[in-house]
């Protein structure tokens, strides 16, 4: 369902402090149906009103910037709240060894224009967050992506539908993998339409 992240959402820090434990523990049981692995270097987790409140809650309470850290918090991270007909998502290349990480990551350039939902005859291809190029001019990818997948109307009811097979597809030629979303978080993700 679509929430916009605001201000007035964040709580003060001492109140936040009390119940910190707690929103820990919610998102992660949260994530556990929003999050898959695609390939053996790619972990994606769907993004929602609750994980980016408890991400800017937690910047907040890691670098005390205060109020002026707190409009550049939202800046960042209130886009990556659902609008009501998508889904978004962050994608990560974890990979452990330095050297490795920058041989893979070095021969992706372009990958986030290769990602897709696919499922019942539809494609939602990703769309990247605008705020940096995550390719450099030397081919090389970020390790994190941020990516909006835009539904129509007939998409979101067809996603909705239960047992709907859902691929998450990653067609880069130097990656090429894909990921059948569990029931549980094709559930989960219908939640984030309105």
């Amino acid at each position: 369902m679509s929430r916009s992240l605001t201000r007035d959402d964040i709580l003060p820090m001492a109140d936040y402090v009390k119940i910190r434990l707690e929103k820990r523990r919610a998102l992660v049981a949260l994530k556990r149906n929003r999050q898959i692995h695609v390939g053996p270097h790619v972990t994606v987790t769907f993004e929602c009103w609750d994980s980016m409140w408890y991400q800017v809650q937690e910047m907040l309470y890691i670098e005390k910037g205060g109020d002026e850290q707190l409009a550049d918090e939202l800046t960042a991270y209130g886009p990556m709240v659902p609008n009501g007909h998508e889904l978004v998502a962050t994608l990560m290349f974890e990979i452990d060894e330095p050297a490795r990480r920058a041989r893979i990551l070095g021969s992706l350039g372009g990958v986030e224009e290769t990602i897709a939902l696919t499922f019942a005859g539809h494609e939602v291809k990703a769309v990247s967050e605008e705020d940096v190029d995550r390719t450099t001019a030397d081919g090389k990818t970020s390790a994190v992506h941020f990516l909006h997948f835009p539904f129509t109307a007939a998409q979101i009811e067809a996603f909705r539908k239960p047992s709907t097979q859902v691929l998450f597809v990653v067609a880069h030629a130097n990656y090429q993998h894909m990921a059948v979303l569990p029931e549980a978080t094709r559930e989960s993700l219908s939640t984030d339409f309105d």
